[in-house]
């Protein structure tokens, strides 16, 4: 089999997975050293601190990235335009063969649906031009994505469709993290981001503006609104929404299992083409989801038939329809199964693992 680094950050390796983007990184490279390749995940670690940790028994091993000899491996892989960033920064740019993964991608303007602006997006859009100069594929995750960039890039490198996925194996139910007061429990679970100008301060505004309202529409019928994820609390109405704070990923699992409800507002009238992760989420643990429109991957609530899809800015609808999803009984089996069955960690690995195999046989 294969030698691959996976590459994202040029921070330490963080004690706790509370972010989707360290939580993704660790996730693909264990599903891709289940398959039987050699992964080793680079870290700004010092090397007399940590001379080779895994991450997850039998997975991937954890290596410093200062000092890594780039061309022993047959792959590298990168997350996000920090990923690539990072590569460029420790000198593994001129690999032949990268496979540089994508959240969003951006245009050369300011463009609808798409929540980064100005001197942000200048400079992610930069780092993809590097990134259609030298990367042999660019995985992206949804359709959308992929037009935008052969429109700006062509045909080279090729774009992969690999969309976000769910853990195949979760935790129990374990310990209940809400109050007892016996009130219909809605949760948002994810980065709602930061009013910082280094985040999504626009995005931030807009997504806290909807929770508070929902909040608001919720507390009116009985129900609680709950934020779990990363973010700056401070634009959340206390009065409406319960912020929980950032949770670790393991233990976040108990506020889907216990929850009622979760939902997924939009930062805007849509999303050009970065899709909401924690629709696979919310599905993988059985939990129903009430999700305004505009997500590339909203139609998985209609497949899975767990849940409804609500018209994007509806307030007043959405809180209807939290509170039918509460009461309504789900074949929630189903929608499970449909998860496990399309949209695990492996089901994306298999994609790396295909291109990978087909260029080291035809080399």
């Amino acid at each position: 089999m294969s030698r691959i680094i996976t590459v994202y950050s040029r921070r330490l390796r963080p004690g706790a997975r509370v972010e989707m983007g360290d939580i993704r990184w660790h996730r693909i490279s264990a599903a891709l050293a289940a398959r039987g390749h050699t992964v080793h995940m680079a870290s700004a670690e010092l090397k007399w601190r940590m001379p080779g940790v895994r991450s997850d028994p039998n997975g991937p091993t954890i290596v410093p990235i200062a000092k890594l000899d780039w061309r022993s491996y047959d792959m590298v892989k990168t997350l996000f335009h920090e990923g690539y960033e990072t590569l460029e920064h420790y000198g593994g740019a001129d690999h032949p063969f990268i496979i540089s993964k994508l959240g969003s991608v951006v245009g050369p303007t300011d463009m609808d649906g798409i929540y980064f602006y100005g001197r942000q997006r200048e400079r992610l859009y930069d780092t993809q031009r590097r990134i259609a100069e030298r990367a042999r594929f660019v995985a992206l995750l949804t359709e959308p994505a992929i037009a935008l960039w052969c429109d700006m890039f062509g045909p080279k490198p090729e774009a992969l469709l690999v969309p976000g996925a769910a853990d195949a194996v979760i935790p129990p139910p374990h310990r209940d993290p809400y109050p007892s007061d016996g009130r219909i429990r809605c949760v948002f679970a994810g980065n709602f981001y930061s009013s910082n100008e280094r985040s999504q301060p626009e995005a931030h505004r807009e997504l806290c503006a909807r929770l508070n309202r929902l909040g608001e529409l919720l507390s009116e019928k009985g129900a609680r609104l709950f934020v779990v994820g990363p973010g700056d609390q401070r634009n959340l109405d206390r009065r409406f929404v319960t912020y929980c704070g950032a949770v670790d990923h393991a233990a976040s699992w108990d506020y889907l299992h216990f929850a009622n409800v979760g939902v997924v507002v939009a930062a805007g009238a849509f999303s050009h083409n970065n899709e909401s992760t924690k629709i696979y989420y919310y599905l993988r643990a059985g939990l129903p989801v009430v999700s305004e429109e505009g997500f590339p991957n909203d139609n998985l609530v209609r497949q899975a038939g767990l849940g409804f899809v609500v018209k994007n800015g509806d307030s007043e609808l959405m809180a209807e329809k939290v509170i039918e999803a509460a009461r309504t009984e789900w074949d929630r089996e189903r929608a499970i199964e449909f998860i496990l069955a399309h949209h695990t960690w492996d089901r994306r690995a298999e994609v790396y693992d295909r291109v990978l195999s087909a260029a080291i046989a035809h080399t």
